[in-house]
């Protein structure tokens, strides 16, 4: 069983891009150094945040060597690497893998819809082919499949995954998974506002989109939830929610993009088919980060 430290609060990245739209390594090096001086316990680059799909694989090999070497060992990496062609999975994770990656978030296939046998057999070809350690990522908004608590636990008890970052947004699954697989899966939730109820059903953490821009501010609130600090996490979270709301009003990273350009941290560039956010989410956006300024 891993032993790996993937817990509290973890960056879902995004990515800085430049006017050509190429990537800005200048800047992506400053916002791990953000994160990390603020408090976060470990970063996921190449994830949907990081708009990962939309990069080739060496962009992605940069990326990641970049935040490698920013990181310099100060907080774990969780590479982003998942599809829906497994062998094309396999060859990218080695590919990773080469480049420094040791553990890896891998989303389960979207579009083709597998069975939960040929989840099982997707997520044991990656672990046999590339020896890393892996977090199953199950997000049923955007690949139209579940993946069921039974596989989870049967994932878990042959030694193919280590955690599962749980976005399905049913409270029910995300108890039944812990119930089954207790300690022995690190379970962090995929949805800042679904944090508290995971933490005190199990959980361990959140791989969070909203410690892009409010890292310090997420990482006091987790301090609470790890305490089984219910009262004080409740207060925590008031001037949280709203920013909650406000990162996810568009397809995320639209807004959080949009927010991270409202405190300098980046401009808000996208790669298409992703767009810049329409003015009302941007005044929204204003509107609730000012408690944090």
């Amino acid at each position: 069983m891993s032993t790996s430290p993937f817990r509290g609060v973890g960056t879902a990245m995004i990515t800085p891009f430049k006017v050509d739209g190429s990537i800005d390594h200048a800047i992506l090096a400053d916002f791990v150094d953000f994160q990390i001086s603020n408090g976060v316990d470990f970063l996921v680059p190449l994830g949907t945040t990081g708009e990962s799909v939309t990069m080739s694989e060496a962009e992605q090999i940069e990326v990641l060597e970049t935040t490698l070497k920013t990181t310099a060992g100060r907080v774990p990496i969780l590479a982003g690497c998942g599809g829906n062609n497994t062998a094309a999975i396999v060859k990218k994770g080695q590919r990773l893998k080469e480049a420094g990656a040791t553990h890896i978030l891998s989303v389960s296939p979207y579009y083709n819809k597998p069975t939960q046998e040929g989840i099982y057999q997707h997520y044991r070809a990656i672990k046999r082919e590339t020896g890393l350690e892996i977090v199953l990522y199950s997000v049923q908004g955007r690949t139209a499949s579940n993946v069921l608590p039974e596989t989870v636990a049967r994932l878990i008890d042959d030694g193919v995954i280590f955690g599962i970052k749980e976005a399905s947004g049913s409270i029910t699954q995300i108890q039944k998974i812990c119930s089954l697989v207790g300690e022995r899966c690190q379970v962090l939730s995929g949805d800042d506002a679904m944090t508290l109820p995971v933490m005190a059903t199990g959980g361990v953490g959140v791989i969070s989109v909203v410690s892009n821009v409010l890292p310090k501010a997420m990482r006091e609130w987790m301090a609470a939830l790890e305490a089984k600090d219910y009262a004080k996490g409740m207060e925590l979270l008031k001037p949280l929610l709203p920013v909650f709301e406000a990162l996810f009003v568009e397809s995320n990273p639209i807004p959080v993009k949009g927010a991270a350009s409202l405190l300098g941290l980046m401009e808000a560039r996208y790669r298409l088919p992703l767009v810049p956010p329409v003015e009302s989410t941007m005044h929204q956006l204003q509107d609730v980060l000012k408690p944090f300024r």
